[in-house]
């Protein structure tokens, strides 16, 4: 294992009621800026939930946060909290919202233009505070200091991190999970399995805890996901997946091994240049990326077909090929489709990504940044 430093500062509030917690949690006399996204939480009673716990604080609201968060969007948020002297931020909604809200807290006090957090890595020297009340599990952001933001002008979705935008506190509630579209709950199972294979789907890592909690958060997405998708939403499903989603991405599983999100880097370009859903573009290009990457992998594939999947007979080819069929039949057991061709997308766009990670000064990605532009051409073509 290497060397590593974890301090995760989320509060957790976890099950029944707890937005009511709200009131508790606030900093007093804070002016607050709730934020969301299309309005679900209009209809699923969460709104009046929060506003309820808010009461006696100043409330500034801030709706219409796209999935995939644009920046466009965000910047509007910026200048309303900077105009409004907004000290505490509260985000409603799922990662998109929480992400945003993120960047709005780094954007608020940054001195210059805010878009070079994200295009120049341009360091986050304070933020205002946030919380979240979380109503979509998927991403993972209620309790890790990440985020993604797309700029729709220019085609670009790109990721910042910084310990000042870890949420004071976020609240899960699962009862809120309820009126979830199927496409929304299919969304996130398949975007925190990917979370789990970005951490664990790499060389091996001599960290055999590490690769069990990954086998655990995977085996039980895999056993949660029947029920999560029928049309009786049950409590206990609903509140193990939304505590395997945050697990697979508050840093734990992550630490002291490698790491890859190459399916990440690739996938976000797919959505900044046809805005597909975020997790689709992940079921999409995992198991190309497994299949070009194979033999740097085959240690965890072999480890991962049996202990996930059950894989213990045939060749070495044999096994690693079964267990990356049945990830990718398992993605599209959920409604999902993991073919470029079933989303219109051909070789114009393949082109594109290939060109853009093959510019000047283009990073390269995997856990030994050694997936460039040619192997990324490679990884889409077998999704075509």
């Amino acid at each position: 294992m290497k060397n590593f430093i974890y301090q995760n500062p989320v509060k957790i509030l976890f099950g029944k009621g707890q937005i009511a917690r709200l009131q508790a949690e606030v900093p007093k006399g804070s002016k607050v800026m709730m934020t969301y996204g299309g309005g679900s939480i209009f209809k699923n009673g969460v709104y009046n939930q929060v506003t309820e716990a808010l009461k006696g604080f100043q409330v500034v609201e801030f709706g219409g946060i796209e999935p995939n968060p644009q920046y466009e969007t965000l910047m509007q948020a910026v200048l309303v909290a900077r105009e409004q002297r907004v000290d505490f931020l509260l985000a409603v909604g799922g990662g998109s919202v929480i992400d945003g809200t993120k960047f709005i807290a780094a954007a608020i006090p940054f001195e210059g233009e805010p878009w070079d957090i994200l295009a120049k890595g341009a360091r986050v020297r304070s933020a205002v505070k946030l919380g979240a009340v979380l109503t979509l599990p998927a991403t993972g952001s209620e309790m890790n200091s990440n985020a993604v933001v797309t700029n729709a002008t220019l085609h670009r979705k790109l990721a910042f991190a910084s310990p000042f935008v870890y949420p004071v506190f976020s609240v899960l509630d699962p009862e809120v999970t309820y009126s979830l579209p199927k496409r929304q709950v299919a969304n996130g199972l398949v975007d925190s399995f990917v979370h789990v294979m970005e951490q664990y789907m790499t060389i091996p890592g001599d960290a055999p805890l590490n690769d069990r909690l990954s086998e655990s958060i995977l085996k039980t997405l895999i056993e949660l996901t029947p029920v999560a998708l029928s049309d009786s939403p049950d409590y206990e499903n609903r509140a193990n997946l939304m505590w395997s989603s945050t697990m697979a991405l508050n840093g734990l599983i992550g630490l002291g091994v490698p790491n890859d999100w190459a399916t990440h880097g690739i996938g976000h370009e797919l959505t900044a240049l046809h805005g597909i859903d975020h997790a689709v573009t992940l079921a999409i290009v995992l198991p190309g990326l497994l299949r070009v990457m194979k033999d740097q992998k085959r240690v965890k594939l072999l480890q991962y077909g049996e202990r996930i999947w059950g894989v213990s007979e045939g060749s070495e080819e044999e096994r690693i090929e079964k267990s990356i069929q049945l990830t990718e039949d398992f993605f599209r057991s959920t409604g999902i489709l993991t073919r470029l061709s079933e989303h219109n997308v051909g070789m114009d766009t393949i082109n594109e990504i290939f060109n853009r990670f093959n510019a000047p000064g283009a990073r390269r990605l995997g856990e030994l940044g050694n997936i460039d532009a040619e192997k990324i051409k490679q990884i889409l073509l077998t999704r075509l």
